[in-house]
């Protein structure tokens, strides 16, 4: 690496200066490009403009101080190592200003190409080309892109213009226009861009130069870029770095072209050359849809040389960067440049193949191979795809552009897409090629299929980053925008419409086909392995049923932390009995609704002993509100009025108002803070006795068959330690009850759940009288913020993550510094009791990576989640013991 002179320079580097440790400052494509300069590969030069100056230039919407100069001195640099100048009339220099932020955000941000053209620097091209038409088609690019990108003119009026030009002429292909074609077009856009942006085609080189620049740093906070940004977790105060390069054409002729490749398949992981090419094209020719590319391998007949350089430095840079390598290249008259390397998007399924396989291939080890992987990605691979078994209908087939199935309706606009997305409805988003515009719709649709396009394309990039599967290049489906319709051959297919699409063999399926859950590879498993062995914390599920029991088991579950008895009581054969118990009048009318509602409780809990035979299981005692049970108030005061306007027998009348009665008496003014958890088995203890009972005799059951069920009994909602006191001493007398009439041992624990803020700071206290803790975030996160859930997340939290008022939505993301410490206090008072008090956390948070982090940070025992997160908790779990090493090793 070149030593750089501090004092002449603020906020740019020279390619020789950087490298890839400088990603934070020079963003991820100028880090990139420094790196293969020191390589000595085939880079063209250029210089960067760092993320700080981006920054600074939001603050005030101007350059920082200095700026103007710096690039001024670098240009004057560029053109002594070229040998050309910018707006020379003989031999120009022309360069690219490309955006480059610290993260990959493919698509999101702004590009201009062909810099430096007017209508004398371009005869300077065509004196050194030989080559009016090559020249004339650059610069009428350079007017099209500056025009759109820092001139705001919408790009379809430029499109329109040469779809127009080609009527005339009677061709179907950008590539069959003429010289005097192309002339005219420069000629027809400028006036494009006098009549919309109202100011004539800038044609001082410098003024263009600063005014891209100007617009690279702004497209850093353009809507598509901000959603991007929010659905990726990527902080809004990183800034974009700017590259200004200088030029290789890929359209100069049948010598030339540009691609993108990949060094391994990014939606298999095989170990495979992946990607596509265009001759005589541009850059955005392959992403954009306009053509349809080649496949990467054909290029080794059509240019065997340039084939041959771009493999060996394929292989070159996945070794020196031990990680699969996206690239964008250009050939300008046989000879290869390299425009951009990084770290590829890639399907969770290719993720873990390639983590995996280069572990094998000593490449990197099982350390690194753990860390490689987002936790939250192993959802992807969880998901349904198509039964093999089903009928289906074909409709046509387009690229495998990102793996997976998925059925909704079609859409044809990203903002219908978000819309009926937001309302739960399941959107298939059609579109001819997706822009980076349409990223809202995207993140919104199920799936993604377009009648453009290639495997590299927007649409295709985005998809598989997110992990949605994705059908690009459908060239059979024929959209009609402005009827909202699609047509395969005769088959018309409206707006609304079901359609199936399948990202892995490119299939667009008529209606609904039937989707079944994926076989866990070879892959998955070995990775989950490693992590075992790696990670301290405990993984545990939260299931009500059999069913999720033998599935959380399957992916890797040591457990069921949480099981919820109410769950159970809302099957319709139960309902009536739990609906008879709530509204009785005397104890004996309770005691046989709950005498019915025993032998159904006892084999819910026989099954879920069995299927986690071995194991321990957590089961919490009736949590909700009794009026959760019941029949809606203004439902009943509705079927009251409809009998009366009938003129209905007395009794039945009668029957109503007395439910009615029954039901208001149960109404609370705010029913998540009155009565239930412990406070209901404090006033109606039989509903307790009733569930400890059928818990041991199911117990007692599934023992007597030789298998082993480790009980594990959770009162809720305590808040003061005579509370549990009461409650263990009851449930201890009704388990040894049964253990005595069944004539059998069974080792059983009691603990409770700490959901209040009293709980935990009260927690030494509580102790005494616990065998464990099990918080419950959900509610701790309610009652520490005084949020209800319901009403913060649909009125006004959105609005807090907006203005940054919360960071995250702490029913998502475990609020460390808020419900966290109370965790961590409750967490050390308990064990300053009772040192070794196990300790689990059981909210959604034990399925979240950040949350588990921070469990672990904390020294719980065990997170607990949904059956389908588990496998990324025990990821996490493993992650959190490596990042405490690093930080660790750092500290020495």
């Amino acid at each position: 690496m070149k030593k750089r002179d501090s004092k002449k320079y603020k906020y740019t580097y020279a390619f020789e200066e950087g490298g890839a440790k400088m990603k934070s400052l020079l963003g991820g494509k100028g880090a990139n490009l420094a790196e293969m300069t020191g390589l000595g590969l085939p880079v063209p030069q250029g210089f960067i403009i760092s993320t700080e100056a981006c920054n600074e230039y939001s603050i005030g919407k101007k350059f920082p101080k200095g700026l103007d100069q710096e690039v001024e001195l670098r240009l004057v640099e560029l053109e002594k190592k070229t040998g050309k100048k910018l707006g020379d009339l003989k031999d120009p220099l022309l360069v690219s200003v490309r955006s480059g932020a610290v993260f990959s955000m493919p698509g999101m941000m702004d590009t201009v190409l062909n810099l430096g053209l007017n209508d004398d620097s371009v005869e300077g091209l065509i004196l050194q080309t030989s080559d009016e038409r090559f020249a004339y088609d650059s610069y009428r690019r350079f007017i099209q892109m500056f025009g759109n990108v820092v001139l705001k003119v919408e790009s379809s009026k430029f499109e329109k213009a040469i779809s127009k030009k080609k009527e005339e002429n009677g061709v179907k292909l950008d590539t069959e226009l003429t010289a005097e074609d192309l002339k005219d077009l420069v000629k027809i856009f400028k006036k494009i861009v006098k009549n919309d942006a109202k100011i004539d085609f800038p044609v001082n080189p410098r003024a263009q130069l600063e005014l891209s620049i100007k617009a690279v740093f702004e497209s850093w906070n353009n809507p598509r870029a901000k959603v991007y940004r929010k659905a990726n977790g990527i902080p809004d105060n990183l800034g974009t770095a700017v590259n200004i390069q200088t030029m290789v054409f890929g359209n100069k002729g049948s010598d030339c072209g540009t691609g993108v490749a990949f060094t391994r398949n990014p939606s298999t992981g095989k170990k495979e050359l992946y990607g596509e090419y265009l001759l005589n094209a541009q850059g955005e020719d392959v992403v954009s849809g306009a053509r349809t590319p080649q496949p990467i391998k054909k290029l080794e007949k059509e240019m065997p040389k340039a084939f041959k350089q771009l493999i060996s430095i394929m292989k070159t840079l996945e070794k020196h960067y031990k990680d699969m390598q996206d690239i964008e290249f250009t050939i300008e008259q046989g000879k290869l440049y390299m425009l951009q390397t990084r770290n590829g998007k890639r399907t969770a399924a290719a993720a873990l193949k390639i983590a995996v396989d280069m572990v094998s291939e000593r490449l990197i080890n099982q350390d690194e191979a753990i860390g490689r992987i987002d936790p939250s990605v192993l959802d992807q691979l969880l998901h349904p795809r198509l039964d093999p078994n089903a009928k289906i209908n074909v409709l046509a087939k387009g690229l495998p552009a990102s793996p997976g199935a998925a059925t909704g309706k079609v859409v044809f606009d990203a903002d219908k897409a978000e819309e009926m997305g937001s309302k739960g409805e399941k959107v298939i988003l059609t579109r001819w090629e997706t822009t980076p515009d349409d990223i809202h719709g995207v993140i919104a649709a199920q799936g993604i299929l377009t009648s453009h396009g290639g495997m590299t394309s927007h649409a295709a990039v985005v998809a598989r980053g997110m992990g949605k599967p994705c059908i690009c290049g459908c060239e059979e489906v024929k959209i009609d925008l402005e009827g909202k319709v699609f047509r395969v051959g005769n088959t018309l297919i409206k707006e609304g419409d079901i359609v199936t699409i399948d990202g892995a063999s490119g299939q667009v399926i008529l209606g609904e086909v039937p989707l079944i859950s994926p076989i866990i590879s070879s892959d998955f498993k070995k990775l989950l392995s490693w992590a075992d062995k790696k990670r301290r914390l405990g993984v545990r599920t939260n299931a009500d049923t059999p069913e999720d029991a033998r599935k959380a088991r399957e992916f890797g579950a040591e457990g069921i932390g949480l099981c919820r008895t109410e769950h159970m009581f809302m099957a319709e054969d139960r309902i009536v009995h739990v609906r008879h118990m709530i509204l009785a009048e005397t104890d004996k009318e309770r005691s046989e609704a709950l005498d019915k509602l025993l032998p159904m409780q006892r084999g819910d809990f026989e099954g879920i002993f069995q299927a986690m035979e071995g194991l321990p299981v957590t089961i919490r005692l009736l949590d909700p509100p009794l009026h959760e049970f019941l029949p809606n108030l203004s439902d009943l005061k509705v079927e009251l009025a409809e009998l009366k306007h009938k003129k209905a027998a007395q009794y039945k009348i009668s029957e109503k108002e007395k439910l009615i009665s029954k039901v208001r008496a149960q109404v609370e003014a705010n029913p998540m803070l009155g009565l239930r958890g412990c406070r209901l088995g404090i006033t109606h203890p039989e509903i307790y006795d009733m569930q400890v009972r059928a818990i041991m005799e199911a117990a007692c059951k599934v023992a007597s068959k030789g298998k082993i069920p480790k009980v594990e009994i959770m009162i809720p909602l305590v808040s003061h330690f005579n509370e549990l006191k009461l409650l263990r001493e009851r449930t201890i007398s009704v388990v040894e009850d049964v253990l005595l009439k069944k004539k059998m041992k069974i080792p059983y624990t009691i603990g409770t759940m700490i959901e209040l803020p009293r709980a935990a700071v009260t927690a030494d206290k509580i102790a005494e009288y616990a065998d464990f803790f099990s918080f419950g975030t959900n509610d701790l996160t309610q009652t520490t913020f005084g949020f209800s859930r319901d009403d913060a997340e649909g009125k006004f939290l959105p609005k807090y993550l907006e203005d940054k008022i919360l960071e995250d939505n702490p029913f998502e993301v475990l609020d460390e510094d808020g419900v966290g410490k109370l965790v961590a206090i409750a967490s050390e008072l308990g064990r300053k009791t009772k040192p070794n008090l196990k300790l689990g956390v059981c909210g959604e948070h034990g399925g979240e990576p950040r949350s588990v982090k921070l469990c672990d940070k904390i020294g719980l025992t065990y997170v607990s989640c949904s059956p389908y997160r588990v496998p990324l908790a025990r990821l996490a779990a493993a992650q959190a013991r490596l990042d405490g090493a690093e930080a660790g090793a750092r500290e020495k």
